[in-house]
């Protein structure tokens, strides 16, 4: 059962950071798109709170253009961004919990022969969670009911707490949010089996309309804006290592994820060719000990640069350190 459980929270951190971190699992943030996290911080269900530290850096390598045709970034080029992550979950009943994530990013920039470097807050993510399905026969498979996997619904709400393209800004380079509330509806399955363990996540956003009068610091006719709907979907597959004869755990993780939003609206015209979408894989090796109270982990998320594999986003590799403590 330690291995289970171990193995379960380490699926959970893999979907985080494969979103882009980070769809319902994963930080979506870019030196240029904006910060922020539509992930979500889940409680064990043998647990009464979460607390999870992590530190992103993300490092830029081109981008999709409309047609998904791969360019890669000019030379001399430097494009980082650098994210600490504190986030908390507490299970305020036996099956509903709260989540709360709060990144602070760092820009360091260098384009054309220009540098900048800002930092500030990032998007906040607000999340609720109810657990639908538990999985309760993780270990040996008999009939078809041990095949139920756990089931969690839940909702996030996008909270514009970065500096976004509407504030006094420079550049896009400057960009810490969207700018944007939003919120998503979430969905999260998982099946456990021995020393296997399969997850898969999905969310569906809509952002509020907003209107808009300046544009990186400068005052333009008023006009409404509206982002696209935003789909978010992850896979992840885990398997764990038994460390000795103490419980101590050693969990690989492979991961997928597939990120797509919807063309951008203004004054309620759509604006053909606006949208993006973003395919990438990513893998994650965490460490957990006997009692199950603190694991670490280490992860990479990768953007296939090639095209077709996107359209209108910058690709990245993603490089992840995370701790976490499970309150009992």
């Amino acid at each position: 059962m330690t291995l289970l459980r171990n193995l379960s929270g380490t699926l959970k951190a893999a979907l985080v950071a494969g979103c882009l971190l980070a769809g319902s699992g994963t930080a979506w943030a870019g030196s240029c798109c904006g910060g922020g996290s539509n992930t979500a911080l889940m409680v064990p269900k043998y647990a009464k709170a979460v607390a999870d530290l992590s530190f992103d850096y993300e490092n830029y390598h081109g981008f999709w253009n409309q047609n998904g045709r791969h360019t890669s970034d000019p030379p001399g080029a430097d494009l980082n961004q650098y994210r600490l992550n504190l986030g908390g979950a507490y299970r305020f009943f036996e099956d509903w919990q709260v989540s709360l994530i709060i990144p602070y990013l760092w820009n360091d920039n260098t384009y054309s022969g220009v540098s900048s470097q800002t930092s500030g807050l990032g998007d906040t993510t607000l999340s609720v969670w109810y657990d639908l399905l538990d999985d309760t026969s993780p270990w040996r498979v008999h009939t078809a009911r041990d095949l139920v996997p756990a089931v969690s619904i839940g909702l996030s709400l996008l909270l514009p707490t970065g500096y976004s393209p509407y504030d006094d800004l420079k550049s896009s380079f400057d960009v810490t949010g969207r700018g944007f509330y939003r919120l998503d509806g979430n969905l999260y399955i998982e099946k456990m089996i021995r020393h296997w363990d399969l997850s898969l996540a999905a969310s569906y956003g809509t952002y509020f309309e907003r209107s808009v009068n300046r544009e990186y610091g400068k005052y333009v006719e008023p006009y409404h804006k509206d982002l696209g709907d935003r789909t978010f979907l992850s896979a992840s597959l885990g398997y764990g290592f038994l460390l000795g004869t103490g419980g101590d755990t050693l969990t690989t993780t492979a991961s997928y994820a597939y990120l797509d939003e919807a063309d951008v609206s203004y004054n309620g015209q759509r604006d053909p060719n606006s949208g993006f979408m973003k395919q990438s894989v990513g893998g994650m090796l965490s460490f957990a000990g006997t009692d199950r109270d603190w694991s670490v982990r280490a992860g990479w998320n990768h953007a296939i640069r090639e095209s077709g594999w996107g359209r209108n986003f910058p690709t990245t590799d993603i490089f992840t350190v995370g701790v976490r403590y499970v309150f009992r």
